[in-house]
């Protein structure tokens, strides 16, 4: 958060970032580093291997008061330093520490954005190379499945979500059958962070690839349980059971299609759980100019409650990736809220993706909240006079990949609607941000 005085910093952060990003252009045919891991993956017989990721994004939010800050300016560090050990074709170890920081922040950084060299994965995994039978893991991992709306790793954090796990699954020829007991890792920035099972998600989560003219379905049955040492605060504790199916797959004229539909039952502290969600979503390529450009668009919807007290029907969005799914910003979550998007993106050269986003919002629910992008409340209008319409939200970023490095930048701004000009009128969120990352695997 930048304060009276740090404009100094503000500079210095600039200068600091563009010999990155020159750097990253300067050395992008050559990497010493990458040759080096590729010599030791040799030199062992694919038995041992090292990771690196090295990323600082200097981002600038203005007009946002969800938060504690209405303008924030800060320089986000991440570094991953990982390696992995094959010793057997059937048993594999894997680890990852990671540092995060924000050093221009001034007062300390939130557990939203620091969290000091720490074990971000660390696993073990039985039968990884095999395509039939069985195979387990267990240990801190990031994980994503599906399109990560239910339960997933935001990579663009500068935290990214890991879980304490326990997997077994059974792989046939086009299918896939899993058992999952997974705990989102809380954050504790100046201290190891601990294996906490408050917070778990566990059921079966499974898929079936080309059943019938390209169409592929995932189908799980998932358990969220939370209780206050897991971070639920209201009262009694929380168990929701989420039963949902996604189908994906090719349609005629090269378009694509996901579909995805969730219904839920359980409990949310004191009240009887009875939500649902639901997604649609198409794509199709073409060529402009001879490059390829992709166009999405997709419409969710997630409920929210309708003022009974006996039933609750605020949907549980579990342990989700949402950047990206509701806008760049990432204001808001996957809870009582329609939301339409599309998506552009042209790739200029191999190298050079430009992409432009548009999102619209609605309230499911006039009398329940808005909700931000981690499930938490930002306002209400408890009588529903304040409308349906949250805004809309315009994107424009740019990535460029050479070799090891990835450059980028980009620019949103968010059109508030109704309801937010009534709940929080004071709001204009605007986010410009420029990054560089380097990394091998």
């Amino acid at each position: 958060m930048l304060k009276p005085g740090h404009g100094i910093l503000l500079r210095a952060g600039g200068r600091l970032l563009l010999p990155l990003l020159l750097a990253g252009f300067a050395n992008a045919q050559e990497d010493p580093l990458q040759d080096f891991n590729q010599k030791i993956r040799e030199a062992t017989h694919n038995q041992f291997g090292l990771t690196f990721e090295e990323r600082t994004r200097w981002e600038e939010r203005y007009g946002v008061n969800f938060g504690k800050a209405v303008n924030q300016q800060d320089m986000l560090s991440r570094i991953r330093i990982g390696a992995q050990y094959d010793p057997t074709d059937w048993f594999r170890i894997s680890a990852m520490g990671q540092d995060s920081r924000a050093p221009f922040y001034g007062a300390p950084a939130p557990n939203s954005i620091r969290d000091t060299m720490d074990l971000h994965e660390a696993y073990l995994e039985f039968f990884a190379k095999r395509t039939l039978g069985f195979g387990a893991t267990v240990g801190r991992e990031m994980l994503d499945y599906g399109e990560s709306r239910v339960i997933g790793t935001p990579q663009w954090g500068n935290l990214a979500r890991t879980y304490d796990n326990a997997r077994v699954y059974y792989r046939a020829a086009k299918a896939r059958y899993e058992v999952l007991m997974v705990s989102p890792v809380k954050i504790l920035p100046d201290s190891f962070n601990k294996p906490e099972l408050g917070e778990r998600i566990w059921g079966t989560y499974d898929t079936w690839r080309d059943v019938w003219h390209g169409v592929s379905v995932d189908g799980y049955a998932l358990r969220h349980s939370q209780n206050k040492i897991g971070g639920y605060t209201g009262a009694g504790t929380l168990g929701t059971n989420t039963f949902g199916s996604r189908v994906y797959g090719p349609l005629p004229w090269k378009f694509a299609y996901s579909l995805e539909g969730i219904v839920q039952g359980g409990h949310i502290g004191l009240s009887t759980q009875r939500a649902f969600a639901w997604f649609a979503g198409a794509s199709r390529t073409v060529d402009v100019w001879r490059r390829p450009l992709l166009f999405s668009a997709e419409y969710k919807v997630a409920s929210g409650n309708k003022g009974t007290t006996a039933t609750g029907g605020t949907y549980d969005q579990l342990s989700p990736a949402n950047h990206d799914k509701f806008g760049h910003m990432d204001l808001f979550g996957w809870r009582n809220l329609k939301t339409f998007k599309s998506l552009e993106t042209w790739r200029v050269t191999n190298r050079l993706a430009w992409n432009v986003m548009y999102t619209n919002h609605w309230l499911y629910s006039a009398t329940d909240s808005l909700y931000n992008s981690s499930g938490s409340s930002i306002t209400v209008s408890k009588k529903g006079t304040a409308g349906t319409h949250v805004g809309q939200e315009l994107d424009s970023f740019v990535t460029c990949k050479l070799g090891s490095h990835t450059v980028g930048a980009g620019f949103g701004h968010f059109f508030k609607g109704e309801f937010v000009t009534a709940t929080t009128p004071n709001i204009n969120p605007r986010y410009f941000y420029v990054f560089q990352q380097y990394s091998f695997k």
